[in-house]
């Protein structure tokens, strides 16, 4: 485990956490795209707070010990999460599967739509961590660099597999192991988030786009191709097309991909690199093929069967947000049960049908079809053998290693 320091953010990484905050997957919001709406602003004060001034040095926090652990004398326990990303009734009054958790357990679940994006949600919780102190949660669902970093930090508590028996049996392989977690001893994924190629048929004329090098080479798609301005995605897709791993890839491997798309830029292949707003242009034509997120094309086609996907036979990356329980949380073993009910083949499908994004529970797919066959069907949602076996995950960058990678990148974009 690292030792904290104060982290003074690099102005390269302020801007790249500012694109994503305002245009990237810091803006979308977990199913309705709403999220942005209404807080730019305090996202990026958050950020500044974090680049401007830090907070006092302190030790490596102390996670909290068993004795700590007030579940069984206190049936409670509180989550922070992501806004649309838990199911809702009909009448938008409850939550089904949460009452279901308390009705079972006796376990009241405070839950708290307080996660806006990474940046700012870490910066109101980071000076307690940093100072031993309890943050008033029990549960936080985070994306996965930063899961990487509360971890390195000491900062969640190691989980207890006995009390999580159908998380560690039904984790999917693809979400078993990341670089930052293996074994998934502190954390487990709530949910993936794909990219992918997306295209609009009736803009290429029939003709099905599936590779990066499609979009970068493919002189009838000149001009019409977008890539995305959030670097992991970008040149998780082109170091996959190029032969490369995302999880193993070095430093002349990064600058080969950066390479590979300046070209397309200077040749003016590629029309712009854009946040979630390529959306829109995708959807009217303006834009034929892109590099973009799966959530986005499940929204697009349901209105417009235009739009398509493709998995490059290269591969595609992968992110996902995960649950962890925060250093000194009062509630621990309450905070496990609910991570493995969510892991509950009927609850996960459950979820999924209403959140829309890739479940990465085993085993939901005979749960999942009998509330919408359509969506037990979609790979999108659950990646088949095939599909699951093309996913990788970009790997864990130092501090120093990311500022190098985004000053290329900002470069590379113009931004």
């Amino acid at each position: 485990m690292e030792s904290y320091e104060p982290e003074r953010l690099s102005p390269v990484q302020l801007a790249a956490m500012r694109r994503s905050l305002t245009s990237g997957r810091g803006a979308l919001t977990r199913r309705s795209l709403l999220r942005a709406s209404g807080m730019g602003a305090l996202a990026l004060g958050g950020i500044a707070t974090l680049g401007a001034c830090g907070i006092p040095p302190a030790g490596r926090a102390e996670v909290a010990a068993a004795d700590d652990d007030h579940s069984a004398k206190e049936k409670e326990l509180t989550f922070s999460n992501w806004t649309e990303y838990m199911d809702v009734s009909d009448d938008e009054k409850s939550r089904p599967t949460l009452e279901a958790f308390t009705r079972r357990t006796g376990i009241r679940v405070k839950y708290t739509e307080d996660i806006n994006d990474n940046v700012e949600f870490f910066g109101k919780i980071k000076p307690q961590l940093a100072a031993g102190q309890n943050t008033g949660r029990d549960l936080i669902c985070v994306t996965d660099w930063l899961a990487a970093r509360i971890i390195r930090l000491g900062w969640a508590q190691k989980l207890d597999p006995s009390n999580l028996p159908h998380a560690f049996a039904g984790v999917s392989a693809q979400f078993r192991t990341p670089d930052w977690d293996p074994g998934r001893a502190y954390s487990y994924p709530w949910t993936g988030i794909p990219t992918v190629i997306a295209y609009n048929a009736k803009a290429t004329g029939g003709r099905k786009v599936d590779s990066v090098t499609q979009l970068l080479d493919d002189p009838k798609l000149k001009g019409r191709v977008s890539f995305l301005s959030e670097m992991r995605d970008t040149i998780g897709m082109t170091l996959l097309d190029q032969g490369k791993d995302p999880g193993k890839f070095t430093d002349a491997d990064f600058d080969g991909a950066i390479g590979r798309l300046q070209k397309a830029v200077d040749k003016k292949q590629i029309r712009r690199f854009t946040g979630n707003d390529y959306t829109a242009d995708l959807s009217k034509g303006d834009i034929a093929a892109c590099v973009g997120w799966a959530g986005d094309v499940i929204q697009l086609q349901a209105d417009n069967p235009d739009i398509k996907f493709a998995i490059p036979a290269a591969g595609y990356i992968t992110s996902s947000d995960n649950l962890l329980v925060p250093a000194q949380a009062r509630h621990k073993t309450n905070a496990e049960k609910l991570i493995d009910y969510y892991y509950e083949p009927p609850v996960a499908a459950q979820l999924a049908a209403y959140i829309n994004y890739v479940c990465p529970v085993d085993g939901v797919r005979d749960e999942l079809a009998k509330i919408d066959e359509s969506m037990a069907s979609n790979t999108l949602i659950l990646p088949d053998r095939e599909m699951a076996a093309k996913s990788r995950s970009f790997r864990s960058l130092s501090t120093e290693e990311e500022t190098a990678y985004e000053e290329k990148f900002a470069k590379l974009i113009g931004a």
